[in-house]
């Protein structure tokens, strides 16, 4: 079909149902918007989105991680981690300090306001999670959660 979809330039509205039925990734998109919707409606009452929320948490460790490391656990490149990291350093809830162990390297550190914005969301993600588990009827979350890791 490739070869024929090439030659003659079209696609048949056929492949853009069996796309819109089947697509993991489009139905991977659309779950994602819709979770972060509802994480991001319920943590706007203390000035955060579900990425923030993402992003301080994974701050949240007995040492301060470098930015390779948050960059890594997010899977989001270095440069768009350190364009969200501005808006929460500019609300004082986090720092960028330089590495002792190596000069070049930053490690990113979480303020006093920092923990307590997100000792302020920690009941309200809670609260949300199990909602969300909890509108899972076809599967159970761990299946979900393990097949998605799968694909991460």
């Amino acid at each position: 079909m490739s070869n024929a979809v090439a030659a003659c330039g079209t696609v048949p509205f056929s492949l853009t149902l069996r796309v819109r039925d089947t697509c993991l990734c489009l139905h991977v998109q659309r779950a994602a918007r819709a979770l972060a919707r509802r994480f991001d409606e319920a943590l706007r009452p203390i000035g955060l989105t579900q990425g923030q929320f993402s992003l301080l948490m994974s701050l949240n460790r007995p040492e301060p991680p470098r930015i390779g490391d948050v960059s890594a656990l997010l899977a989001m490149d270095r440069t768009t981690l350190t364009a969200n990291l501005k808006p929460l350093q500019r609300r004082g809830l986090l720092k960028v300090k330089v590495d002792k162990a190596d000069k070049r390297g930053r490690r990113l550190l979480l303020t006093a306001a920092g923990r307590a914005v997100l000792a302020a969301a920690a009941p309200i993600w809670t609260k949300t999670h199990a909602e969300t588990e909890r509108a899972l009827t076809h599967a159970s979350a761990d299946v979900v959660r393990a097949a998605l890791q799968q694909l991460s």
